[in-house]
């Protein structure tokens, strides 16, 4: 079965270009969202993804039309692939049911995997950077060096862990971290 996705991004838009692009094409049922595609909640996507079978293919008009992203594409189309779900894409005639198909998947997950790798070496050049420069990532601890004299003075005058947390506006699981022989 070919299965038909459409969105557009405003309510002022409409959808008839691409409702009767995906007829033409041969859809037997179409599901379509009105939205940013940048939106991860897309009730028409997920009733696409969801009733979508083995053997099935789902098409849309034009790419960027289902996915917010290259990477997120990629994952729905491996997600797809997984599934025995096939994929077409009108405009830029993509068909993995094909050969020529899915090389055009493979040279984009290929860029897909490509930009994940440059974007995983920039973040490690640029935490290393801070760390020379004396910056310390993550959250801030909930237990200052003040608190946590605190709560050992309190601990050792006999206080319940559950008291001390409260006292010093922490979680009772904070304070079994720092003194684990209270509990």
């Amino acid at each position: 079965m070919l299965i038909g996705y459409a969105r557009v991004s405003l309510d002022t838009q409409s959808i008839d270009l691409q409702i009767d692009s995906l007829t033409a094409a041969g859809c037997e049922k179409i599901f379509n969202d009105t939205g940013s595609g940048s939106r991860s909640d897309r009730p028409g996507l997920n009733q696409v993804m969801e009733f979508a079978r083995a053997g099935d293919a789902i098409c849309v008009w034009r790419l960027d039309r289902l996915g917010r992203s290259l990477s997120h594409l990629i994952d729905l189309m491996q997600d797809l692939e997984r599934r025995g779900i096939g994929f077409r894409s009108l405009t830029e005639a993509i068909d993995t049911t094909t050969p020529g198909g899915r090389l055009t998947y493979n040279l984009f997950a290929s860029l897909a995997e490509f930009e994940r790798s440059i974007l995983r070496e920039r973040t490690r050049a640029g935490l290393q950077a801070a760390r020379q420069r004396g910056r310390r990532g993550g959250r801030p601890r909930s237990l200052t060096t003040e608190k946590f004299d605190a709560a050992r003075r309190l601990l050792d005058a006999g206080a319940s862990v559950r008291d001390v947390a409260a006292a010093l506006a922490v979680s009772a699981p904070t304070i079994y971290r720092h003194f684990p022989r209270s509990g």
